[in-house]
């Protein structure tokens, strides 16, 4: 438990016209083989836009973690323009990670549930969602030592019974946890929060012992290609609340910035973001504007945002005068 912890990203641009002719005949396919199965929001143009966010967060880690270990980027046959080739970043294409046969995949659930399986990482390593940022020094003890950290929302949730169509992501997650944990353990207790959407630490030999554990929702998940209702994600929810069912992880209650370009309350959100930025555990700004143009006001205040907080290049950057090349 003493050794480097290694940093997990997922990437994607939606705007690469090769992606995009992927995309769309997958999405054409499965849609007639799984009618009413596609999870709420779970095709939209937000899901898939590429906003810089990447680009800030690794700027973001090197002010706030630079000690931190490898970097391994997971991509779709694409690689960020604007990247610099290092010996402490290796980019992971999903032809590298997963079987053939699964491929393609617009699922991030079924893309997070192989991260463990990366060739050489790190036995600790953080997971980040490239919209979920650091914000103040990282401190490796309070989140990987005395069990690793993870991160409920304050707001109480009732949840359905069953998995529903009708249900947020993170909500089917919860449900599909508690079901799976309680039949397990009669003396399970459901704790009613959500996980919020915070770095998320993870241990290597824990999710093999997981694997092991739960295969059959591990073969469920792996089964997507597209976000189904039917089959929820793994990591945002089942994982740390696992972990913390086998005394492997202790939550923490906490109501996090999260900021939703979309929503009314943006730019208040953001506002605050500035006056706190560098005492904020964490932050995520989601975006919620969803079949928005990448030209939106909405979206070019967050990137103005995050200019104007994270200005200094980070060493995994190109010269900014020079021309970028499209995506590999």
């Amino acid at each position: 438990m003493n050794g480097p912890v290694d940093i997990v990203y997922l990437w994607v641009d939606g705007q690469d016209p090769a992606w995009r002719v992927r995309h769309r005949a997958a999405y054409a396919q499965w849609a007639i083989q799984h009618p009413g199965q596609l999870a709420l929001h779970g095709n939209v143009a937000g899901r898939y836009r590429d906003n810089g966010e990447l680009r800030y967060n690794l700027r973001a880690l090197e002010r706030f973690f630079p000690d931190h270990g490898h970097i391994y980027l997971v991509t779709d046959r694409q690689v960020p323009g604007w990247l610099r080739a290092s010996n402490h970043l290796t980019v992971i294409d999903h032809r590298d990670l997963m079987p053939a046969s699964a491929l393609p995949v617009f699922d991030s659930a079924h893309i997070e549930s192989y991260l463990h399986h990366i060739p050489g990482l790190a036995e600790r390593f953080l997971y980040l969602n490239d919209d979920v940022f650091l914000g103040q020094p990282f401190e490796v003890d309070h989140w990987f030592e005395h069990g690793l950290c993870v991160y409920l929302e304050e707001a109480i949730v009732d949840l359905p019974a069953q998995l529903s169509p009708d249900v947020a992501a993170p909500g089917n997650c919860a449900v599909l946890s508690r079901n799976w944990l309680a039949a397990r353990d009669s003396a399970y207790r459901h704790i009613p929060h959500l996980f919020a959407h915070a770095p998320r630490p993870m241990l290597v030999s824990a999710m093999q012992m997981l694997e092991r554990q739960a295969s059959e929702l591990f073969a469920q998940v792996r089964s997507t290609v597209f976000r189904s209702w039917r089959a929820p994600a793994l990591l945002p929810d089942l994982v740390p609340r696992w972990m913390v069912e086998q005394g492997l992880a202790r939550s923490v209650v906490l109501d996090p910035l999260h900021i939703a370009s979309g929503a009314p309350d943006a730019p208040a959100r953001l506002a605050q973001l500035c006056a706190h930025f560098g005492s904020l555990p964490f932050f995520c700004i989601n975006d919620t504007c969803d079949e928005a143009q990448d030209d939106d006001p909405r979206l070019l205040r967050v990137a103005a945002m995050l200019q104007q907080l994270l200005p200094q290049p980070s060493r995994f950057e190109r010269d900014v005068s020079a021309p970028l090349a499209g995506a590999a």
